[in-house]
């Protein structure tokens, strides 16, 4: 896994992480701009997927075109739009407790799901009767507090089901990492001894079936782009597609070493892919 070298014309389709990947904060990596332009003038087919919830596609959309990466809406996928997708078609009547930013709870209302209200009518100390919650959703939230894990443990011991977007620790920002829904995750599985039900997000392959419904094409005619072994690297082999990994986000290349599955190709930065 040194200098890569990538069958670029063995790969139609490119699915590429964003935060740490193309991009940190409002600034694009090096190679952003250039290697997915590249890719297009190639007639490859290029997706966006990102695990972050706090905004709608369209918003992820904008800021690529604004850091020089022309994006469509259809060309994202997110961690959000996959999981109100899916609870729309096999769960639409139950009523979410959603802990996350306005932007998700607008999102899931979008498709028609219940998001239920913040309960402010009581104590965040005392044993609640969690207000008729049918299951809980967990989700990067920077408005996270005490209230919030209280009521969403009390639902889900009295048997409510169990919804993640993501299970990132860390969202990787200029000058390092800031706590990510994995860290919530953490708290309420170690509370309650549960799993989610439902992963959307990387490394989930809920995600990657939309994804590779997006492109219409094999894994095997794909690669995944990102730069978490755990999610990125962890669902494009397990998808069965190539994976590179890039060194610009959450992962050091000192992680390496022994990792199951491990990346086909580990990059510098996202302008080593070649094209």
């Amino acid at each position: 896994m040194n200098k890569p070298t990538l069958p670029i014309d063995q790969i139609e389709g490119f699915i590429f992480d964003l935060d740490g990947t193309l991009y940190l904060g409002e600034q694009a990596l090096p190679g952003a701009v250039e290697t997915i332009s590249g890719l297009r003038r190639l007639g490859k087919q290029v997706l966006f997927v990102s695990n972050k919830p706090l905004y709608p596609r369209s918003n992820y959309a904008a800021k690529l075109s604004r850091l020089g990466i022309p994006a469509s809406v259809e060309e994202v996928v997110t961690s959000a739009s996959v999981l109100g997708y899916h609870l729309a078609h096999t769960a639409p009547r139950l009523r979410l407790y959603v802990i996350g930013e306005e932007n998700l709870k607008t999102e899931l209302g979008e498709h028609g799901l219940h998001v239920l209200n913040e309960f402010h009518d009581q104590s965040p100390f005392e044993v609640i009767n969690p207000h008729g919650v049918d299951a809980v959703v967990v989700a990067f939230d920077r408005t996270f507090d005490y209230r919030k894990l209280n009521t969403a443990y009390q639902a889900l011991v009295q048997g409510a089901a169990f919804f993640a977007t993501n299970p990132d620790k860390t969202c990787p920002m200029p000058g390092g990492g800031i706590p990510d829904a994995g860290a919530t995750l953490a708290a309420l599985k170690h509370l309650t001894g549960r799993e989610p039900d439902v992963l959307a997000g990387k490394p989930s392959q809920l995600m990657m079936q939309v994804a590779m419904d997006c492109l219409g094409l094999p894994p095997d005619r794909c690669i995944m782009i990102g730069d978490r072994l755990e999610t990125d690297i962890r669902m494009g082999k397990e998808a069965g597609m190539y994976a590179a990994l890039v060194l610009t986000g959450a992962t050091p290349r000192s992680a390496l070493k022994n990792v199951t599955p491990a990346p086909d190709w580990v990059l510098e930065s996202i302008k080593d892919l070649g094209v």
